[in-house]
């Protein structure tokens, strides 16, 4: 199994903040869109925390029709769509491959350090995560375990309503906070 790639360098865009224009999602997704979007943008395929991040995003896509969700994956095709099967499915997630990052630097999305990645408190959320949810760390086929992973809730005008690059590699987006800034009522 080949080793996940390196960081690199990369021009990194600024974070989008909220009340700006919304960065492209690719040819597939196109702003404005017909309702919200809650895009999700993950480390690596195999890294738990994107499992936990993708298992909240599918439920909350079964949950709530009204917006459209979106999990960016930095993997190959091939290595994403086996493990999506193995974290549970996509459901009414649509999933947008980026093995270039180009997407991921133009959110704002760039390479992190090792103490983003593997600081005492990632390890012993990695080990929590492990034993109370049954979610570990899975084989990596491609992608960079350096990649910050982010989350944002764009309106249906295309405009940033909720930024959340992440802050250490264990942090999981509050996804029902996207929600209220999308303007969608939860209960």
């Amino acid at each position: 199994m080949p080793e996940p790639k390196e960081p690199h360098a990369r021009e990194i865009a600024p974070v989008p903040k909220v009340g700006d224009w919304a960065p492209s999602l690719g040819k597939d997704i196109q702003f404005p869109c017909d309702k919200p979007v809650l895009v999700v943008f993950l480390r690596h395929c195999g890294d738990p925390f994107a499992e936990k991040t993708f298992r909240l995003l599918t439920n909350l896509s079964n949950h709530h029709p009204e917006i459209h969700c979106v999990a960016v994956s930095q993997c190959t095709q091939s290595g994403t769509d086996k493990w999506v099967v193995e974290a549970g499915g996509e459901w009414d997630v649509q999933i947008v491959i980026d093995e270039s990052r180009a997407l991921y630097a133009a959110w704002g999305l760039g390479e992190s350090s090792t103490w983003y990645a593997v600081n005492p408190w990632t390890v012993w959320h990695a080990y929590r995560l492990g034993t109370e949810e049954g979610i570990g760390n899975r084989p990596v086929e491609s992608g960079s375990r350096w990649q910050i992973g982010g989350a944002f809730g764009v309106d249906a005008d295309g405009f940033v309503r909720w930024s959340r690059p992440a802050a250490s590699a264990d942090e999981v987006p509050d996804f029902k906070e996207a929600l209220r800034a999308l303007g969608v009522d939860i209960e």
